[in-house]
């Protein structure tokens, strides 16, 4: 009996300690955990609860807001749209940004910190609560910081990177983007130059890749090159201003100067249209300007940017010589100078037309198929119809003819003498001739190599 009474004992003494463990010493330690935490942390704020940002730097009191849907707005000096990334990241790194050690508790001079006149001084608004903060010089190691905090004047050193709170200006907060689009969801794109105008539309069709495609409508009806038009609008959509000209007097003076643009760019992306007009008057200046709306600013642009833009029609053009889709084929007819031969497309297989049992390299034949298919012309030569001889194209180097499953003849190519590393081509795809990769005639297979191993003259 007296055993059971000391083993009771023992654990009402265990029951006890574990009591106050759970009850005293842990939350205590927590407590204690959480306090070092708040002190380590810079700014005593979370980011979803921050209501307003003001900036002071290089003379410039810069008030930001949050908009619609995560976005930022500048509200001071002047109303507009702000760069809600450049926003965010520094939000995130003052959120995020460590307090490293307390470096003067009273400090009698900040001049050795660069806090006497810091670089940057943030007002952060969450609800009633405000958080003012001076950014100071590096410190002693790379991405340190010197900070004071108003609230306590306190020089402390942080894990901030300099890169983040070092030049920021007023346009450093601007939205930059002369256009916001969705090019996913573009449907029409119209280029006006001083020469030509260029009318594209994307269709319902998709290629294999799984996108739409893309037609030219003006000034031919034609199949477009939907990577290059697709570049096209990638540089629009990521097009950035190098700088503002705000209504006021300078953009009327500005705007007096500017009379046919360059070109003209339209964009027309979920039933709304988004315009812009470029112009360089004086080319030796080296200055360029962009307009998307009266209201709006003149931007400054790197001329480059016009240069970029500015399409010709081939450029835009689907380059691809022979005019057929891989899918469209049913018949390849191959002539050389050494040999002529048929491939047939027998439900997905292809096989000789002379010799219909064998089996054919498959691989091999879809690749030489495919390099048919897709040549490009690298170079125009002549845009409408000439004579033939002077580029080998009237006693061909090469010709492939198609047959789609329809039977009649849906495409040729013809390729003629080199030059350089370029062929002199023609095809049903494009009018005129053209120069195209070389290489091509060195990948056309004689008949004797595409059966499979094991087949008769297989290798």
């Amino acid at each position: 009996m007296k055993r059971n009474w000391m083993t009771i004992l023992m654990a009402l003494v265990l029951a006890g300690l574990v009591g106050y463990l759970y009850f005293v010493e842990f939350p205590a330690e927590q407590a204690k955990t959480k306090q070092d935490t708040q002190q380590k942390r810079l700014l005593p704020i979370e980011q979803r609860e921050i209501t307003g940002l003001s900036v002071r730097s290089q003379g410039e009191d810069i008030v930001l807001a949050p908009g619609e849907s995560g976005t930022w707005k500048i509200l001071a000096p002047i109303q507009t749209e702000a760069d809600s990334r450049e926003i965010d990241a520094l939000v995130r790194a003052l959120v995020l940004g460590k307090v490293s050690r307390v470096v003067e508790d009273q400090p009698t001079t900040l001049a050795p910190f660069g806090l006497e006149t810091p670089t940057l001084v943030l007002t952060i608004t969450a609800g009633e609560h405000e958080e003012t903060l001076s950014i100071g010089d590096s410190g002693p190691i790379s991405s340190t910081l010197y900070v004071m905090r108003a609230k306590d004047k306190k020089v402390l050193l942080t894990d901030l990177a300099a890169k983040d709170f070092f030049n920021k200006r007023l346009f450093t907060f601007r939205r930059k983007e002369l256009l916001r689009f969705d090019q996913t969801r573009a449907e029409r794109l119209r280029l006006l130059y001083p020469k030509t105008e260029i009318v594209l539309y994307r269709t319902d069709q998709v290629d294999r890749t799984k996108r739409n495609k893309w037609m030219i409508r003006a000034p031919i009806e034609a199949p477009a090159d939907a990577t290059a038009v697709r570049m096209l609008l990638t540089k629009l959509e990521d097009m950035k201003a190098l700088g503002f000209i705000d209504p006021g007097p300078e953009r009327e003076a500005v705007a007096r100067i500017l009379k046919e643009p360059n070109a003209k760019l339209t964009v027309y992306a979920a039933g709304a249209e988004h315009q812009v007009k470029f112009f360089q008057p004086n080319p030796a200046s080296g200055e360029a300007y962009a307009v998307t709306a009266s209201d709006a600013p003149i931007y400054r642009v790197s001329p480059s940017v016009i240069k970029e833009l500015s399409k010709d029609l081939f450029a835009l053009q689907d380059k691809r010589l022979l005019g057929v889709e891989l899918d469209e084929i049913a018949m390849l007819a191959v002539k050389t100078r050494e040999e002529q031969y048929t491939l047939i497309n027998q439900t997905g297989a292809w096989v000789l037309e002379s010799r219909p049992d064998d089996k054919l390299d498959q691989q091999k034949a879809d690749l030489f198929v495919s390099r048919v298919v897709t040549l490009p012309a690298e170079l125009l030569v002549i845009k409408k119809g000439g004579p033939l001889a002077p580029y080998g194209l009237s006693s061909p180097s090469a010709e492939f003819s198609v047959t789609g499953k329809d039977g009649k003849t849906r495409g040729r190519l013809v390729l003629g003498s080199r030059s350089g590393g370029l062929v002199y081509a023609m095809g049903q795809g494009l009018p005129g001739i053209y120069q195209a990769r070389a290489d091509i005639l060195s990948q056309v297979p004689a008949a004797r190599d595409l059966p499979a191993k094991g087949e008769p003259g297989g290798n």
